[in-house]
């Protein structure tokens, strides 16, 4: 792996090439290894390993970025050049504030836990071959058909810059996604955690094989609304789309569903929503894409959203703005992408808060007199960027809920649904857990029952 010491050479030679009035530069990279399996036979393994350097230049407000994953002496000068180069021919950027400093690397108050677990680094591909295996023995015990991937990584991010800051993170991830395969029916289970030990692919192939056992032979029930009960990774795929509007920019550029309801009542009083890179159960660098320390903030506040994210120049550029006095306090908060970009900046640890009374999803199922149970999503698609509405389809795992219990799997669904409208209308909530799905980036989340979500086609599989 490459370490914090060589990458901070490798800056210190870059910036030697370099004449620009400030230089930054991103590395990362790292070592990844994955099997994947179908037809209850492993069909691939592949390994990488590689790293990368982006340099940042900036002459006079001008400001350009070059990568380049050599290291050698020409190709860092050639990088820089074109850095340079590039940077330039650039018009002025009025907002582009200096690079931060050391100095001003105020940490965040809480500490962020090691995401790096040996175990993960060293994942064998007899080790991934034998979870492969359980899985595999699983779905044959079930006559069903697996297929899905076991993969681990090992990663590094560093930013370096000519103002003095200098910050470093390592990081490992394992992930095992299984789908079993019927005739007729399917089911999916999938978790990611930087330790592999915190990975069960026994008991996720066990879940996803009652899935497809259980959903055979589905019946087709007519389209409408109904109460639903989304796991996890259904509400994951949802609710992923409205975060990249939480950014200060997205309001400033008139984008975000945001914009002229910060600070009102839009979804229920029950729901309470964090980005907090410290949490337990989260993953990622604990510093932006300009080395800023990522702050916990307090997204939604009873329904409430509260507070908005920041990169250094938004907040600027946001306090001489006429939202100023509309969108809560103003403060960079550690949640810019690497510059230059377009995007601004976005919470990407999300957290949602424990209900009073949290409950499990079989309690939500014998609470339910007519409703669906949902495993997780797929092909979501937005159709109402304001109102956030959302259509997309129900997959591997879609069943009848009647009096108190699972009663038969169902054909799948379309669903029009809105994120404002799903979000006022959640009935009962569960402990939130660490979640992948297929559609969003994980997060912190519980599984949700909610009244009157629109179905509104019944598909032929």
């Amino acid at each position: 792996m490459l370490s914090r010491d060589r990458a901070a050479d490798i800056f210190e030679r870059i910036r030697k090439h370099s004449t620009a009035d400030e230089v930054e530069v991103l590395v990362y990279g790292g070592r990844s290894a994955l099997t994947r399996f179908a037809n209850n036979i492993i069909h691939q393994n592949v390994a990488e390993e590689n790293y990368g350097v982006s340099v940042r230049t900036v002459f006079g407000g001008r400001t350009a970025r070059a990568t380049t994953n050599k290291f050698d002496a020409d190709s860092l000068r050639r990088v820089v050049d074109t850095s340079e180069s590039l940077a330039k021919v650039q018009h002025p950027d009025p907002d582009l504030l200096p690079m931060p400093g050391q100095s001003e690397d105020v940490r965040a108050t809480q500490a962020v836990p090691s995401r790096h677990f040996e175990q993960t680094a060293k994942v064998t591909p007899e080790l991934r071959a034998e979870g492969v295996k359980r899985i595999v023995s699983i779905a044959t015990r079930h006559k069903l058909t697996a297929a899905g991937i076991f993969s681990a990584s090992e990663s590094v991010e560093g930013i370096f810059n000519s103002r003095g800051l200098s910050d470093w993170h390592t990081q490992t991830s394992a992930e095992v996604s299984v789908t079993m395969l019927a005739d007729d029916s399917s089911g999916w289970q999938k978790a990611n955690c930087p330790d592999v030990n915190q990975l069960d692919a026994g008991n996720l192939a066990e879940i996803a094989a009652r899935k497809a056992v259980e959903s055979a032979k589905p019946h087709e029930i007519p389209a409408g609304k109904y109460t639903v009960i989304l796991e996890p990774a259904a509400v994951l795929d949802m609710v992923g789309f409205m975060f990249f509007d939480f950014g200060g920019l997205s309001i400033l550029d008139q984008r975000s569903f945001l914009n002229n309801r910060v600070g009102k009542q839009i979804f229920g009083s029950n729901i309470e929503i964090w980005d907090d890179v410290a949490h337990p159960l989260q993953s990622g660098t604990p510093f932006d894409g300009e080395g800023v320390p990522r702050q916990r903030v307090h997204l939604v506040e009873n329904g409430i959203v509260k507070r908005l994210v920041y990169a250094r120049a938004t907040a600027e550029k946001m306090k001489h703005s006429e939202h100023k006095d509309k969108v809560g306090p103003v403060a960079s908060t550690g949640h810019g992408f690497p510059l230059p970009n377009e995007l601004g900046e976005a919470p990407m640890n999300i957290v949602f808060g424990a209900p009073a009374n949290p409950k499990t999803v079989d309690q939500m199922i014998a609470s339910t007199e007519r409703g669906v149970l949902v495993t997780r999503l797929w092909y979501i698609r937005e159709v109402d960027p304001y109102e956030k509405i959302l259509t997309g389809m129900t997959r591997d795992g879609t069943f009848y809920v009647e009096n108190g219990k699972v009663q038969y799997g169902i054909r799948n669904f379309r669903f029009n649904e809105s994120l404002l409208h799903m979000l006022s209308h959640v009935e009962a909530m569960g402990t939130p857990v660490r979640a992948s799905g297929e559609e969003s980036f994980d997060m912190v989340v519980p599984p949700m029952k909610i009244t009157d979500f629109n179905f509104t086609e019944v598909t032929k599989f």
